[in-house]
């Protein structure tokens, strides 16, 4: 005799955060795709400035579609709760990069502050050491791009002393 109940896994419920992801990353991927095309191409053969764009939205798309499946499932795992404390950290450090970048203060300069504030919502409290590293790997990034690869990133006070 059964009382009744069954042995059957409850079914999963669908994922609604998944889903919004889902479709954020296919806006995404669709927004480059338009982006890409409104680019002005000067190649007469081969690959334009449009090729590597589409490439990330395919692969954004690619995302997106896994993402719905797996949210539709429900196989998606359980999100941790969010350290706001790490989140504002990194929120504030994409703030600097965007001002002094806006303010001509370079490269360099903003993407140290970014990683800096990066580096301290992980946890990290070596302040000036991460500083000095910043420093030091941003510049190198900044003569590699600038010097072997001949494209110009932002320039301000420290760009125009190398």
């Amino acid at each position: 005799m059964t009382d009744g109940t069954s042995n059957r896994p409850a079914p999963r419920r669908v994922d609604r955060a998944g889903l919004v992801i889902a479709l954020a990353l296919a806006v995404l991927a669709a927004v480059l795709v338009w982006d890409a095309s409104q680019l002005q191409s000067a190649t007469t053969y081969g690959m334009g400035p449009g090729a590597m764009p589409v490439v990330v939205a395919v692969g954004l798309g690619l995302l997106a579609i896994g993402n719905l499946i797996d949210a539709l499932r429900g196989n998606l795992p359980p999100r941790e709760s969010a350290d706001v404390k790490a989140v504002l950290l990194i929120l504030i450090g994409l703030a600097l990069l965007i001002a002094i970048i806006g303010f001509g203060g370079g490269f360099i300069l903003a993407t140290s502050a970014l990683f800096v504030t990066t580096s301290a919502a992980f946890g990290r409290r070596a302040i000036v050491t991460d500083i000095v590293i910043a420093l030091v790997l941003t510049t190198l990034i900044y003569l590699a791009f600038d010097k072997l690869l001949t494209l110009s990133l932002p320039s301000g006070p420290l760009e125009r002393l190398l």
